[in-house]
């Protein structure tokens, strides 16, 4: 009976020590666990750099590639005159004023002020594009021009002044620096290192600090539904199509970039 007994105590030793080694077991599957889960995403990483978060280190903007002159949207920068019913052409005097400012694309709309260390990487990397002829507008406030001159608008037309900027296309990624160990490590990047979804368009200026682009003088046939989608909307509300590909109801004359007047 004696011998009995100490085998039944035995038994409940071992149970004992199975019981309290499965919470240490629990507790080494959680940590790594846990680490993943504080990894900073793409989309973590565009906010707190828009944001310039006080968590992060450095944020800096690294270009991949890059494309000059590209065209941005078709703009009206004049009023509309109205000669519409008229056997006579009418001399108009216009005026015209239009601005450039840099802009950035980043992942769900984010922007980057130009104190933070995104924006005081966009400047510097601005810096790599310049040329002989051409100097790119850097910062993100706004120059451009403001002037009138007198041109003509055709019988039975209306006529107003188009404009399209000339801009440096460079496209890279974020690379971030944080102050604090993620998931074992302080760098991430968004989308990815070595992608190109991250735009910032320089807008070109020409030596004299005038814009780079194209300006002409659009006349458009009365009566026809490009007409009257113009006259019944506000300039900031109408995409318009560009130079050359209004239909054959609208005629474009483009103005050479030397009669804008330097600002």
């Amino acid at each position: 009976m004696t011998r009995t007994g100490r085998k039944g105590h035995h038994r409940s030793k071992k149970k004992r020590v199975v019981i309290a080694m499965a919470p240490l077991v629990a507790v080494a599957v959680a940590v790594p666990l846990m680490n993943q889960a504080g990894a900073a995403t793409p989309s973590e990483v565009t906010r707190d750099c828009a944001q310039n978060a006080a968590k992060l280190d450095n944020c800096e903007f690294v270009d991949v590639q890059f494309k000059r002159d590209s065209l941005g949207s078709n703009k009206r920068v004049s009023t509309v005159t109205d000669n519409c019913g008229s056997t006579s052409a009418l001399s108009k005097a216009f005026s015209v004023s239009a601005s450039v400012t840099r802009s950035v694309t980043l992942e769900d709309g984010f922007t980057a002020s130009a104190d933070s260390k995104l924006g005081n990487s966009f400047f510097e990397i601005g810096a790599k594009f310049n040329t002989t002829e051409i100097d790119l507008k850097r910062d993100d406030t706004g120059t451009g021009f403001d002037f009138s001159r007198t041109d003509t608008v055709q019988p039975d037309h209306i006529g107003f002044f188009m404009w399209s900027e000339k801009r440096t296309d460079v496209s890279g990624f974020l690379k971030a620096t944080y102050k604090e160990e993620q998931d074992g490590q302080k760098v991430f990047f968004s989308p990815s290192e070595g992608g190109t979804s991250v735009h910032v368009f320089y807008p070109q200026l020409l030596k004299n600090g005038t814009p780079d682009g194209r300006l002409w003088l659009r006349n458009v046939k009365c009566g026809t539904a490009q007409a009257n989608g113009i006259q019944n909307s506000a300039k900031s509300l109408r995409a318009e199509p560009g130079f050359g590909e209004g239909g054959a109801n609208v005629s474009d004359v483009e103005i050479p970039l030397t009669e804008i007047p330097a600002p």
